[in-house]
């Protein structure tokens, strides 16, 4: 089923909005099927496990870290890491600078911003992020490059919300694209849409739809 569910869910996104395919708690045999159909943009929110796979899995796939990261776990991925959509503190951002100046590598990161009404979901405000981008310690970072924002919508049947919170995030973009970014041709993702609001959040500027269950299937978690 997920080559079936791929073509579908590919139909629907448009050609400069990537598709990354959410791949955690799912085995390796699901995600090699995903690629066998043409898909190499996979997320994982687990270090440990998005280590693994990446041992026993083609090598050319583009990993995306999704999840909230604990900064003693940054090791274990930041050798092969295409891109952290969870930058949600400056601490974290520091511990990524220093664990990819130890590869020599410069890592794509999105900056996380709060953006839902629920207190569970991570994020930064506004305030936050510029006291980053303000910083001296930040301007002197040479292993990370921000590439853009991500956030999640509120887990709600009520679209209009979930709009609203998507357009708020646009607005994030655009602010610190005109603020800090402008000439960089890099910062232009934002990361926001998942299985059940993916379609809205293309609508509303998304680069970046991170599906997962319409994919894959519903996630088993062990117990």
């Amino acid at each position: 089923m997920v080559k079936e569910n791929l073509e579908k869910i590919r139909a629907t996104v448009p050609s400069g909005v990537t598709l990354v395919a959410v791949s955690k708690t799912k085995p390796v045999e699901d995600i090699q099927e995903a690629y066998e159909a043409g898909q190499r943009v996979f997320g994982e929110n687990h270090a440990l496990e998005m280590r693994d796979k990446h041992e026993v899995l083609p090598k050319d796939i583009d990993w995306h870290f999704i999840g909230h990261l604990q900064t003693n776990k940054i090791k274990y991925i930041i050798g092969f890491t295409r891109m952290i959509h969870s930058i949600d503190t400056f601490n974290l951002l520091q511990a990524v600078n220093k664990e990819a100046a130890k590869h020599h590598r410069v890592v794509d990161c999105l900056l996380q911003f709060h953006i839902a009404e629920e207190e569970t979901k991570f994020g930064l405000s506004m305030d936050e992020a510029e006291e980053i981008l303000n910083s001296d310690i930040f301007k002197a970072m040479n292993n990370v490059r921000i590439c853009g924002v991500m956030g999640m919508a509120t887990n709600t049947d009520n679209m209009a919300q979930v709009r609203k919170e998507f357009k708020h995030l646009k607005e994030i973009f655009e602010t610190l694209k005109a603020k800090h970014f402008a000439g960089c041709e890099w910062f232009k993702e934002i990361s926001m849409g998942m299985s059940h609001d993916y379609p809205i959040a293309i609508e509303e500027g998304s680069t970046m739809v991170r599906v997962g269950s319409k994919i894959f299937g519903e996630r088993v978690y062990k117990v």
